[in-house]
């Protein structure tokens, strides 16, 4: 039988420490959440590889290394409420919910997000909840967020999403153009999210967040 707790403490270790991630919210986040949990049945075993792993409907779940580093540059607080969007099967979501006061989940595909809802209930994270709809959309009747994080690529950010985030919020999001990538942090100040370069990563866009095609006559 595969001893999985073994194998997370190897993912931090190996993974997650080696990428200068020493908070220790987040380190002890991923260390409690059974990762196997929030994949497909057929991926189990290769749950902790360091690298992205394909959940279908073209969704990935993000490798280790990404996701605590995405994590490490929001620094988030126990008194926020964070927007999880993309979450997929809801191991983002777990995570966060260990870290934060409240996290709001977005996942358009219906049976993804009963996956997400049933793998949070069973972890125990009753301060999450998963939302079911666009990822576009967010979710506005709960928020506005101290935190926004999303779960894939991105070629722009949808002006509803800006407006979800506090005023002093943060948000981190992996803007891809063509095969590369780079992770940004953003802040708001006065309306307006200011951004900055927290590190490279690739990953496929999330449905919705590809670039608007611009038509000239």
């Amino acid at each position: 039988m595969t001893d999985f707790s073994k194998r997370r403490t190897m993912m931090v270790d190996t993974q997650v420490r080696p990428s200068d991630v020493t908070k220790f919210p987040i380190i002890d986040a991923m260390l409690s959440v059974a990762r196997e949990d929030f994949v497909p049945a057929a991926r189990r075993e290769a749950a902790y590889v360091g690298e992205d792993i394909d959940i279908g409907q073209g969704r990935i779940l993000f490798e280790p290394r990404t996701l605590a580093k995405m994590l490490d540059a929001l620094a988030i607080d126990g008194d926020e409420l964070v927007l999880d969007v993309g979450c997929g099967m809801g191991y983002s979501t777990a995570v966060i919910a260990r870290m934060a006061q409240a996290v709001v989940a977005v996942e358009q595909d219906d049976t993804m997000a009963k996956e997400a809802q049933d793998a949070l209930m069973a972890a125990g994270a009753d301060n999450a909840v998963v939302h079911v709809g666009d990822l576009t959309a967010g979710a506005a009747q709960h928020g506005p967020y101290d935190v926004i994080i999303l779960q894939g690529g991105i070629s722009n950010l949808p002006g509803p999403l800006a407006d979800q985030l506090k005023e002093g919020g943060r948000i981190v999001a992996l803007f891809m153009d063509g095969a590369l990538g780079e992770v940004r942090l953003g802040h708001k100040r006065a309306g307006h999210i200011s951004w900055r370069l927290a590190f490279n990563a690739t990953a496929p866009v999330l449905p919705g967040f590809e670039k608007e095609m611009t038509f000239t006559f």
